[in-house]
């Protein structure tokens, strides 16, 4: 049997009515509201507590400007504001949590109608994303948070008899959005590489693409960290770095995957070509009767 005649018969014994795709989509769709709910009520129970671990880097920012860090203060001007400011951390925390369940559903779903090898090509990609999601929000916890919070503290005015006393007093809602900016637009970046591994096992890009449209492709990093970042040159430089570093990597993976696919492309044409013999050579003749 040859190559193709396999994957033939791995779609058909995956095919299934429409009825039967509907309800397996609802099943995961169930499955998946049903995680993020879940991780929603611990995350609102635990908001003030998740708060203060994201006013974490706020206080080593006053520590690095010099200040006292346990006279940290926020504040909200509406009544309703600060519930919402757990509301809206409840539900980021809550997506955070269930996304390797939700993930996970989405390639339950889609599994069965792909092949055998894009299954195992898919699966590593599935357990990368996170690990880089979480490698870009560490990165944004334990240093560039503080290193924005330092950049906007440094912009403090003493009170003297020439000058009027300006202090920064954040409000809980622009300190929260500030850093799930931050999380969000640093672990979007880190995609990167899944996303140009899957397009280059697909065939949509090609190690050779990707360096010869490097120069735009950090001109493109600089505008994006403009439009993702809080208006600094700090933040933006920060995420713009980080950006063109994983595109190099995003080259080099793609090099990996070209030669892989190379490889296993020579194997699969040793195979047929060593099937095509075997069907062609001519039945052995018997052996001569001894004398």
């Amino acid at each position: 049997m040859s190559v193709s005649d396999k994957e033939k018969d791995e779609i058909e014994k995956s095919s299934a009515p429409l009825i039967e795709h509907l309800i397996e989509l609802r099943r995961r769709l169930i499955w998946s509201l049903g995680g993020f709910f879940v991780a929603f009520l611990v995350c609102f129970f635990f908001a003030k507590k998740l708060f203060n671990l994201l006013v974490v880097p706020f206080k080593w920012a006053t520590k690095w400007a010099g200040l006292d860090p346990h006279k940290v203060e926020l504040i909200y001007t509406a009544p309703q504001e600060f519930f919402f400011t757990q509301v809206k951390l409840a539900m980021f925390g809550g997506m955070v949590i269930a996304f390797p369940l939700i993930a996970t559903q989405i390639y339950k779903f889609i599994a069965p109608g792909l092949y055998k090898n894009e299954r195992n090509a898919f699966l590593p990609f599935l357990i990368a994303s996170p690990i880089l999601f979480l490698m870009g929000a560490s990165l944004v916890y334990f240093f560039f948070t503080p290193m924005v919070m330092w950049f906007f503290l440094a912009m403090q005015q003493a009170g003297t008899d020439e000058q009027v006393q300006i202090s920064l007093l954040p409000k809980v809602s622009e300190y929260l959005s500030l850093i799930m900016t931050l999380i969000f637009s640093f672990g979007l970046v880190f995609q990167l590489p899944v996303v140009t591994s899957l397009m280059t096992r697909v065939g949509m890009l090609s190690s050779k693409a990707l360096a010869e449209k490097r120069k735009w492709a950090i001109v493109i990093a600089f505008v994006v960290a403009a439009v993702l970042t809080p208006p600094d040159p700090m933040s933006q430089i920060g995420l713009a770095i980080p950006t063109i570093l994983l595109y190099e990597v995003a080259i080099w993976s793609a090099r990996l995957i070209e030669r892989s696919q190379e490889r296993e492309r020579l194997a699969r044409e040793k195979q047929e070509a060593g099937e095509t013999v075997a069907d062609k050579a001519p039945d052995e003749p018997p052996a001569p009767a001894a004398s």
